[in-house]
């Protein structure tokens, strides 16, 4: 008897859907890795180990080192971008538009200290990789767009008055939650506070959604360009992390 037509298409999926699962685990064990030991630290012999397979296998997959490392990048970036392009700002006013994306970021950058540490790593070799990879400014790029719909939606509703592009915002949330993860441990040693203590986060959580809001509205500004300096001196210098 003849075999069903359908079985080739139904082995051929199934190598796909394999394919799909080996390259998902190579990325996963990979990422810690390079996270835990750096670009230059991380050995492909070791993260073939770690799923039982071999270096001729990931580079089947991958070409080589430098290109595992930047499908690392690339998968650690779409993470948090799709998160971004799936918020439904169009039915938030745009505070509270703006205050979600804020929190959005904060907690992903919490609970992904790994994308914080591929980050700086990444950072250390001056984005070389990075500029290897066209996804990744394609990945980057609507996210500034849904920022920008945003402050759009603000200006015309008048409850924006700060002259902020979306980039400059993109920077200013970032870096609040960026250094709150990687700094934790130096920041902690220096000023005996945790920034990532669990009693502690909806303050921070909360903070961040303030200092956006109060910089965009103008409250708390001088001009509605800056942040206030206050009107005492500097005082004494304190260390920094």
């Amino acid at each position: 008897m003849a075999a069903p037509l359908s079985q080739p298409s139904s082995r051929t999926g199934k190598r796909t859907r394999d394919a799909a699962r080996t390259k998902a685990e190579i990325l996963k064990v990979a990422t810690r890795e390079f996270a835990r030991l750096g670009y230059t630290g991380a050995r492909v012999d070791v993260i073939a180990e770690q799923i039982q397979t071999t270096k001729r296998m990931i580079y089947y997959y991958f070409g080589n080192k430098e290109q595992l490392f930047v499908a690392v990048l690339e998968r650690a970036y779409a993470g948090i971008r799709h998160r971004e392009q799936e918020l439904d700002v169009e039915h938030l006013d745009p505070v509270a538009a703006i205050r979600r994306l804020a929190e959005l970021t904060f907690d992903h950058h919490e609970a992904h200290p790994d994308f914080i540490r591929l980050v700086g790593i990444e950072n250390i070799h001056e984005a070389e990789h990075m500029k290897a990879s066209s996804a990744l400014s394609s990945l980057n790029s609507p996210a500034i767009t849904v920022i920008s719909r945003i402050l759009d939606a603000g200006r015309a509703d008048g409850v924006f008055t700060a002259d902020v592009d979306a980039l400059d915002l993109h920077a200013m949330i970032s870096s609040f939650c960026f250094f709150r993860v990687a700094n934790r441990h130096t920041f902690n040693a220096l000023f005996g506070r945790d920034l990532t203590a669990p009693d502690r986060h909806e303050h921070y959580r909360t903070m961040l959604g303030d200092m956006v809001i109060a910089y965009l509205t103008g409250t708390g500004t001088g001009t509605g360009t800056g942040m206030s300096t206050g009107t005492q001196g500097p005082g004494p210098s304190a260390p920094r992390p």
